[in-house]
């Protein structure tokens, strides 16, 4: 390939400037996040427990462009000199893998038989059941080899069990791609998440803590499929065979846990619709991740190989909202923790209090307004401060009094000397 040096020719037609456009920030959106998580890092992938996590705190931009940028926050928060203690320990992963194993073992026959025990007895029992290959390079292939299969699956009218499928779900302008455990087809041609943990079920009830984590991650696949659902609800009627059911996604899951301490399964439906409701709607209210990024310095970068000052800075750039709840589902929490506190933020107090407190952002600014030093008085959270504060001084002093007394009476009266 020649090319081109020195000026035109005399009377030769002049080259069109190739010179490469400047750059500027309306950057693709894919681009702008690999910069912002650094030159060769890959991205993290986001699961169904850290978009759970992100849409119980959507007021947290910080967590939202991280997360979007696929950044390894376990990575940063070591990089920073906060190590998170946040994850499952090696043991617990080992154990929930041999567990699952053994649930989908023979093809999920146990699997599929607490399936119709717990979501659907009314039909028939799954003597046999479909296992599609859900194999493909990359993660759309196999979300698209996950969309083909369920569909498929649908028109079969049989039971069908998809092992580890592949979903992808659009979330604040960064596409995320979610694998539940398993999602099992009825022979009604809807669908099911099933959900497999390793911590006990004892007496038919397991730690409703968990229950309650596993529900939320569950409420994400619920998510996830319906769009699915959607799409193929949509296609061309020449795409499927008159009378085909449509796809409808049960809000009823399938929770799987060891029986008693022991390593048989048991099942248990779980009803996530509020749950759903929950996530759908703090989901939408995220801050869409280009906007973030936009609202960011140029140069910032959050690669963990970066000098822990500059990470400083980068990490601060973005606006965090950190509650106690952060420290067990996100790895900066050590670090945002010390920040609130160094802030005097009264978020690290909960959000409860931090609700009942208005406008009232910091310590410093509560215990003003309590002294009657600053704050509306107009305001109701202002007015009830110092109500509680001038029934803390007149308890105080009721106290004092009542402990000077009892000592005065304590005291011997002086004995005159002969």
């Amino acid at each position: 390939m020649s090319e081109f040096h020195g000026s035109a020719s005399r009377g030769s037609t002049p080259r069109p400037d190739r010179t490469p456009p400047p750059t500027t920030r309306a950057k693709g959106l894919r681009h702008r996040l690999a910069e912002l998580r650094g030159p060769d890092v890959p991205a993290k992938a986001l699961d169904a427990r850290a978009l759970a996590a992100l849409a119980a705190n959507p007021g947290c931009s910080r967590r939202a462009i991280l997360d979007g940028a696929g950044v390894d926050k376990a990575r940063l928060a070591g990089a920073l000199g906060a190590p998170s203690g946040f994850g499952q320990s090696q043991f617990a992963l080992t154990r929930g893998n041999a567990f699952e194993a053994r649930v989908k073992a023979d093809g999920g026959a146990e699997l599929l038989r607490l399936a119709h025990a717990r979501l659907d007895p009314g039909a028939e029992p799954p003597a046999t059941a479909a296992v599609p290959d859900l194999s493909a390079h990359g993660p759309e292939g196999r979300t698209a080899r996950t969309a083909l299969a369920l569909r498929e699956a649908t028109r079969a009218g049989g039971w069908t069990l998809l092992d580890h499928p592949m979903l992808a779900l659009d979330v604040a302008g960064s596409l995320a791609f979610l694998e539940p455990d398993a999602v099992v087809v009825h022979p009604d041609g809807s669908w099911s998440v099933v959900e497999i943990k390793s911590f006990p079920m004892v007496d038919g009830s397991a730690d409703p803590a968990k229950v309650g984590a596993a529900a939320r991650q569950a409420a994400v696949y619920v998510l996830a499929l319906e769009e699915v659902a959607k799409r193929l609800g949509a296609e061309p009627q020449g795409h499927a065979p008159q009378g085909a059911p449509v796809p409808r996604v049960r809000h009823q899951v399938l929770l799987v846990c060891p029986k008693d301490f022991s390593n048989l399964p048991a099942g248990s439906a779980v009803d996530v619709r509020k749950q759903r409701a929950v996530t759908a709607r703090q989901l939408a209210r995220l801050t869409r991740v280009e906007e973030i990024a936009d609202a960011l310095p140029e140069g910032t970068c959050f690669a963990p190989d970066r000098p822990a000052e500059e990470l400083t800075a980068a990490v601060e750039a973005v606006p965090a909202t950190y509650a106690p709840e952060c420290l067990s589902a996100c790895e900066l929490a050590f670090h945002c923790r010390e920040r609130a506190r160094a802030a005097g933020a009264v978020t690290r107090l909960g959000r409860p209090l931090r609700a009942e407190l208005g406008g009232l952002a910091t310590v410093e600014e509560v215990l003003a307004a309590a002294h009657g030093e600053g704050g509306d008085p107009d305001d109701p959270a202002v007015a009830a401060l110092r109500r509680a504060a001038a029934l803390r001084a007149e308890a105080l002093r009721e106290a004092r009094e009542a402990r000077e007394a009892r000592e005065a009476r304590e005291v011997p009266e002086a004995v005159p000397c002969p």
